[in-house]
C-alpha cells in the first residue's frame, strides 16, 4: 500500500502537467477550430460534383487530418495524407486492372503499403497508403474505380478546408510558450545546484538524496525543450500572427545551449559528489575541509544562473559573490592540497566546473577581482 501511494505521489506532477495541457489556451482553440472544419467540411462534400458526393463521409476525415497546433504543421499533415492516399489507391489500382482483388492480392497489396509507407517520403500520411490500398479493394468492390476518386478527392475537400479555417484564424506563435518553459529550466538548474549545496552541507553522509535522483531528469528536460523550440520556429512558418521580433525565437536558441552546456556541468558536480558519498567506484574522498565553501560556492552560483536580467545591478552583485565564493573554494582546495600532500579531486572537479556555469550563465565573464 505504501508503494502505492509512493508511485501515486510521484506520478502526481506529471499527472497535473498533462491537463494542464489538455486545457491549455492554445489546445482550447485547436479544439473549436477542428470542430469548426470537420462541420464545414461535412456541409461542402455533399455538394460536390460528380460520384464524388456519394463519399462525403470523407471530407471530415481530411479536415481532421490537417488540424495541426501550427499552420506549416497543417501544411505538411494535409499534403502527405493526400500523397498516402495516392499512393495506395495507385497500389490498389494496379491489382484492380489486372489480377483483381483475391485471398492473396489483398494482404500482398497491404504488405506491399506498409513497406512502401516506411520509406519515410510519406511522414504523417505513411498509414494512409496500406490503409486506401485496402478500403479500394474492400470496400470499393466493383466500383473501385468510383470510389477511389471520392475517397480522394472528399478527402482533398476536407484538407483545403482545414487548412482555410487554420489560416483564417491563425494559431499564435509558441514562442511565449517555448520562453515560459525556457525560464523555467533555468530556475529548476538553479534550485538542483541549491540542493546539490544543501546536500554537502548537511550531516555526513548526507540524508536528503533527492537531489541525486534528480540530476538524470536534467537531460530528458533539455530534450524536451529543444521540442518545444522547433515547434516554436514552426509556428512562425507563414503566420501572419508571427510577424514582428516578438516572435523570434535566435535568442531563446541561444539560451537552452548556455543552460545544456550548464545542465551538463551541474550533472557533473552531481555524479562526483554521489560517488563520494556514497563511495561507488572511482569515488575520490573529500577532504573535511570542502564541505563548507563548496556548499558557499554551490548556492552562490545557483543565484547567478536563476537572475532574468544577466547585466542588471542585482546579476552584477550576485556574480561578485558567486566569483568570490569560488576563489576561497579554489584557495582551500589549493592549501589543503599542500597541507595533505593529497588531491582534492571532487572539490577541484566542483570549482572548475561552478566556474565555467559562472561564465555561460550570463554574456561576459566576470573577473575575478569584481
Amino acid at each position: 500500500m505504501t508503494n502505492i501511494r509512493t508511485r501515486v505521489r510521484a506520478r502526481r506532477p506529471g499527472m497535473v502537467r498533462a491537463l494542464r495541457e489538455a486545457v491549455d489556451p492554445a489546445r482550447l482553440l485547436l479544439v473549436a477550430k477542428t470542430a469548426l472544419a470537420v462541420g464545414l467540411a461535412w456541409m461542402i462534400a455533399p455538394h460536390m460534383p460528380g460520384v464524388t458526393d456519394q463519399f462525403p463521409y470523407y471530407a471530415p476525415l481530411g479536415a481532421l487530418v490537417s488540424m495541426y497546433p501550427t499552420l506549416m504543421g497543417s501544411v505538411r499533415s494535409g499534403l502527405q495524407t493526400l500523397l498516402g492516399l495516392a499512393t495506395g489507391i495507385g497500389l490498389a489500382a494496379v491489382v484492380v486492372l489486372t489480377v483483381g482483388p483475391t485471398w492473396w492480392t489483398i494482404p500482398a497489396v497491404v504488405g506491399i503499403g506498409v513497406l512502401v509507407s516506411g520509406t519515410g517520403w510519406f511522414g504523417m500520411g505513411r498509414e494512409y497508403v496500406p490503409m486506401a490500398a485496402l478500403f479500394v479493394l474492400i470496400i470499393g468492390g466493383q466500383n473501385a474505380d468510383d470510389y477511389s476518386i471520392g475517397y480522394l478527392v472528399q478527402t482533398a475537400v476536407g484538407v483545403v478546408v482545414g487548412l482555410l479555417v487554420n489560416l483564417v484564424i491563425a494559431p499564435a506563435p509558441l514562442t511565449l510558450a517555448a520562453e515560459a518553459k525556457v525560464a523555467a529550466f533555468r530556475t529548476q538548474l538553479s534550485d538542483h545546484l541549491h540542493d546539490i549545496g544543501t546536500a554537502v552541507s548537511e550531516s555526513w553522509p548526507p540524508e536528503h538524496e533527492q537531489w541525486a535522483d534528480d540530476a538524470a531528469s536534467l537531460a530528458d528536460t533539455a530534450a524536451e525543450l529543444q521540442k518545444a523550440l522547433s515547434d516554436a520556429d514552426d509556428s512562425r512558418r507563414g503566420n501572419p500572427r508571427a510577424m514582428g521580433r516578438r516572435a523570434e525565437t535566435r535568442h531563446l536558441h541561444t539560451e537552452l545551449a548556455a543552460l545544456d552546456r550548464i545542465a551538463h556541468l551541474i550533472r557533473d558536480i552531481s555524479d562526483e559528489i554521489a560517488d563520494t558519498i556514497w563511495d561507488r567506484p572511482g569515488a575520490l574522498e573529500l577532504d573535511a575541509a570542502l564541505p563548507e565553501p563548496l556548499s558557499a560556492a554551490c548556492h552562490a552560483v545557483a543565484v547567478v544562473i536563476a537572475q532574468e536580467e544577466p547585466l542588471s545591478s542585482a546579476d552584477h552583485r550576485a556574480r561578485g559573490e558567486a566569483a568570490r565564493a569560488i576563489r576561497v573554494l579554489l584557495e582551500t582546495v589549493d592549501l589543503r592540497t599542500i597541507d595533505v600532500r593529497r588531491a582534492m579531486g571532487p572539490g577541484v572537479l566542483a570549482a572548475m566546473h561552478l566556474r565555467r556555469i559562472l561564465i555561460l550563465s550570463g554574456h561576459r565573464e566576470v573577473d575575478d577581482e569584481d
